[in-house]
């Protein structure tokens, strides 16, 4: 897990992705890395979702590959069968989370409120998904979760309305990993081959953490 989450803080932004079509996948992520951000975290809020991964594991290795939206056993099963290096869940499933455990697999369960944090580290996880963010009181309630948990060496992924405009408040955070990006590739620019615009997007994101 370690080693996954000192990636992932190297470039601030994890990439949320719905691809519809599995042809997407290679153009993607050819976009991705040539835009200085190698990550992707591919959610199972789509059919293609497996065959996505899975062929991008496969053509694409350099890329850091995520399963997200894992909310069943099946999911996860099929993450670790295609390859993912980790897992996102927007809540916290306690039997999907210890199937993972044994299996070896990095889990980020999603935490909303004090409760959620508490359960998810007396799960064994201390990087969580705050989720989602903005909705959720944004940067002030991320800080004050962070005030009577931040000792313990909890983490956080915030996803859900981060945007470029907020993105900088976010990682100035300490105990910020990085931020889920869902501005970054669109389904609208999927589907109409904006790539070079991702490129732009992904250029811009990694400013951030390495600007």
């Amino acid at each position: 897990m370690s080693q996954i989450i000192q990636q992932l803080r190297q470039y601030g932004v994890v990439p949320v992705i719905a691809i519809e079509k599995i042809e997407y996948a290679l153009p993607l992520a050819d976009a991705l890395i040539s835009g200085g951000l190698p990550v992707a975290e591919i959610t199972f809020r789509t059919e293609a979702a497996g065959d996505v991964m899975e062929l991008l594991q496969k053509e694409r290795p350099e890329l850091i590959l995520g399963a997200g939206t894992v909310l069943t056993l099946d999911n996860l099963k099929r993450a670790i069968d295609v390859g993912a290096q980790f897992c996102v869940a927007p809540g916290t499933n306690p039997t999907v989370l210890a199937e993972a455990q044994k299996q070896g697999m990095p889990f980020v369960p999603g935490v909303c409120t004090p409760s959620d944090v508490e359960t998810a580290m007396h799960l064994g996880c201390k990087t969580l998904k705050f989720f989602p963010a903005e909705a959720a009181g944004g940067i002030k309630m991320l800080k004050s979760l962070i005030g009577p948990y931040g000792h313990t060496g909890v983490d956080f992924i915030p996803t859900g309305g981060v945007s470029p405009t907020n993105l900088g408040d976010y990682l100035a955070l300490p105990q910020v990993v990085a931020c889920g990006g869902t501005w970054i590739a669109k389904g609208d620019d999927l589907a109409a081959g904006n790539w070079d615009a991702i490129v732009h997007r992904c250029q811009k994101a990694t400013k951030h953490r390495n600007g």
